[in-house]
C-alpha cells in the first residue's frame, strides 16, 4: 500500500468514528460502511487499486483479527455462570450448527451442477458461524430478555472456535480425496491435538505469569495488556509451527488464560478487543476492494438462491429443531433464527478453503461465501434495530401474569462476550 493509500485509509477510520454513534442509530453498521467503501474505491481509479496490495494482506488480517477475537472470547467465558443458562446456547452449538452444515450441503448439491457431497459441504461449514457484531442491535438492546439476548451472544462467541477443527477436516478430505483418507485423520489429530496442546501450555503459562506479576504491581498497564496480544500471537504461531491448527490453540490458550487469570483477564484484554474492532474495519475494507467487487459480476441465478436459503431456511430450520421443548415463544424462535449474520469467521475460512483447494471449485467458494456475508452484513445490519425494536416491544406487552410463565423471562447472569451489551444506543 501506497502512503498515499495508507493516509486515506486512516482518514476513513478517523471519520467513521466521528458519525459512528448517530449511524448506530441508524442501522448502519462499521462492516457495512467499510465494505461499501471497498467497492467504491476499487471502482475508483483516483483512490487505490486491487494492485496496492494482494489477498496475502487480507488473509493476514482476517487471520490477526480471527485470533485476537477468538482469544478475547475466550477469556470471558466463566463456565459456572454459562452452566446455569447453557440450554439455549448448547442447543444452538451442539444441534443446530451440524444440523446447518447438513442442510446446507443438501441445499448445495441440488443447486450447484456437479458439486460433490464433501465440496458442498466445505461451503455450508464455512458459513455456519455467526458474528453478533454484525446484529448487535439485538444483542445489546435491554427491552430484549436477557437470556435471549445472552444466548445469542454467546453462540456467536463460541462457534468460531467450535468450527475450526470440522472445517480443517473437510477441507482436508476435499483436498485429499478418498486416497488421502489415512492422510487426512492424521492431519486433523495433528492440526486439534497439536492445537489444543500448544493453547493450553501457553495460555495457562503465559496466564499465570502476568497474573503472579501483576499482582506484585510489576507490570504497567499498557504492557499488560500488550502482554495478553503477545499470549494469543504466540499460540497460534506455535500451533502452526507444530503443524497444529493456530486457531484451536488461540481459543483454547484464552480459555487457559481466563481460568487462571481471574484478576487480570477483564481489564487486559479490554485492549484485544478495541485492536480487534480496528482490524474488522481494516479487514472488511480489504475485502471489499479484493473480494466483493470482483464477486459482483459473477452472481448466478444458483449462487443467488444458495444465498437466499443460507440466510433463511438452512440457518432457521436447524435453530427451531434445536430449541424444541424449551417452551420458547414462536417470536423468540424466530429472532434466535434470523439472527445468525455471517462476517469476518467465514471470510478467513473460504481463504483458508482456497488456499488448499485451488481450481473451479475455489472459485465457486469465493463468490458464493463473498455473496453470502456481503448480503448478510446488509441484511442483518440494516433489521437489527427495527426487528430488535418490535421483538422488544411484543416481549414488553406481556403482563407479569403471562411473564411468569414465559421461558424467555428467566433471569440470566450477564457474561460478556463478543459485544458489549451495555454500549447500545437503543438501551
Amino acid at each position: 500500500m501506497t502512503p498515499a493509500s495508507a493516509v486515506l485509509v486512516a482518514g476513513l477510520i478517523f471519520g467513521y468514528a466521528l458519525v459512528s454513534k448517530s449511524l448506530a442509530h441508524r442501522s448502519i453498521s462499521g462492516p457495512m460502511v467499510f465494505a461499501a467503501i471497498g467497492i467504491l474505491l476499487a471502482k475508483s481509479p483516483w483512490a487505490f487499486s486491487p494492485g496496492s496490495f494482494n489477498e496475502g494482506a487480507i488473509e493476514i488480517l482476517a487471520e490477526a483479527t480471527l485470533v485476537v477475537i477468538l482469544f478475547a472470547d475466550a477469556t470471558r467465558i466463566d463456565f459456572g455462570v454459562l452452566r446455569k443458562q447453557a440450554a439455549i446456547p448448547t442447543r444452538m452449538l451442539l444441534i443446530a450448527m451440524p444440523l446447518t452444515i447438513a442442510v446446507g450441503t443438501v441445499a448445495g448439491v441440488l443447486l450447484f451442477d456437479g458439486m460433490s457431497w464433501i465440496h458442498a459441504a466445505v461451503i455450508a461449514a464455512i458459513l455456519t458461524p455467526t458474528d453478533a457484531a454484525l446484529g448487535q442491535a439485538i444483542v445489546t438492546n435491554k427491552r430484549v430478555p436477557i437470556r435471549i439476548r445472552q444466548a445469542l451472544n454467546v453462540e456467536s462467541g463460541l462457534n468460531d472456535g467450535f468450527m475450526v477443527p470440522p472445517i480443517a477436516i473437510l477441507v482436508g478430505i476435499a483436498a485429499l480425496g478418498q486416497d488421502g483418507a489415512g492422510y487426512t485423520a492424521s492431519f486433523a489429530l495433528k492440526q486439534i491435538g497439536f492445537g489444543i496442546t500448544v493453547g493450553v501450555a501457553i495460555g495457562a503459562a503465559g496466564g499465570w505469569l502476568l497474573e503472579r506479576f501483576v499482582s506484585r504491581g510489576q507490570v504497567t498497564g499498557a504492557l499488560r495488556q500488550i502482554g495478553v496480544l503477545a499470549i494469543a500471537v504466540a499460540a497460534f504461531a506455535g500451533a502452526e509451527a507444530i503443524e497444529g491448527n493456530g486457531f484451536v490453540a488461540a481459543f483454547v490458550a484464552g480459555l487457559a488464560f481466563g481460568a487462571v487469570a481471574t484478576a487480570a483477564a477483564d481489564t487486559a484484554t479490554d485492549f484485544a478487543e478495541d485492536q480487534g474492532e480496528l482490524l474488522v474495519m481494516l479487514t472488511f475494507l480489504f475485502w471489499g476492494v479484493l473480494m466483493v467487487a470482483p464477486s459482483l459480476t459473477e452472481l448466478t441465478w444458483q449462487i443467488g438462491a444458495y444465498v437466499l436459503l443460507s440466510l433463511t431456511v438452512v440457518r432457521m430450520l436447524p435453530v427451531a429443531v434445536s430449541l424444541l421443548g424449551l417452551k420458547l415463544e414462536k417470536p423468540t424462535i424466530g429472532i434466535l433464527g434470523w439472527f445468525g449474520p455471517r462476517g469476518l469467521a467465514s471470510i478467513l475460512f473460504s481463504l483458508f478453503a482456497m488456499e488448499h483447494l485451488g481450481g473451479e471449485i475455489s472459485d465457486v467458494i469465493s463468490v458464493t461465501v463473498t455473496w453470502t456475508v456481503l448480503t448478510s452484513v446488509f441484511i442483518h445490519g440494516i433489521t437489527s434495530v427495527p426487528f430488535a425494536r418490535m421483538y422488544g416491544e411484543w416481549f414488553g406487552s406481556m403482563t407479569d401474569d403471562q411473564m411468569a410463565d414465559m421461558a424467555e423471562a428467566v433471569e440470566v447472569d450477564y457474561i460478556r462476550l463478543r459485544v458489549p451489551m451495555k454500549d447500545n444506543p437503543e438501551a
